[in-house]
């Protein structure tokens, strides 16, 4: 499928715009978000964590129909050319999703939290090595923070 656009959030007319910054604390604000909202309907509400990953399938599934409509013809390229990786990740990511619902039942979330995304430092890891971004080893650096913080938590 072709990609996303781009978009820029810095204006032209203000070059020294604080608007950047802003924006950049909302991806942190919803990742803490939903991390709650899987915490409460998990340990508080008690819903299974298959029915919970079931539910937001059925979200994801009624918002995004419109587009995979549209773009039949590109699904159907794709499901020919990466039918394999695209049955691998509809495998992994629901087993990933259940297994982290599934230790929010019984593990606070203050430890959960942080190893769920582990997967951040992965991405961080691969598009260094992979994509040849930018910056590699100030992200690099950044990671082993975080991977530091993850094994303090586990420490105890």
């Amino acid at each position: 499928m072709g990609s996303l656009p781009v978009f820029r959030i810095e204006s032209p007319h203000q070059p020294h715009s604080r608007r950047p910054s802003r924006f950049r604390r909302l991806p942190g604000v919803s990742i803490a978000g939903y991390t709650l909202w899987d915490k409460y309907g998990v340990s508080v509400v008690s819903v299974p964590p298959v029915l919970m990953y079931w539910g937001t399938t059925i979200g994801q599934v009624l918002l995004l129909a419109p587009l995979v409509v549209s773009r039949g013809g590109e699904l159907a390229n794709e499901l020919k050319t990466q039918f394999w990786r695209i049955l691998a990740v509809a495998i992994l990511c629901p087993l990933s999703y259940v297994l982290v619902l599934t230790a929010m039942v019984f593990t606070p979330v203050s430890y959960v939290a942080p190893a769920r995304e582990v997967s951040i430092l992965i991405g961080t890891a691969m598009g260094t090595r992979f994509l040849a971004e930018e910056n590699a080893k100030a992200r690099l650096a950044a990671a082993a923070f975080i991977v530091l913080g993850v094994a303090g938590l586990a420490a105890g």
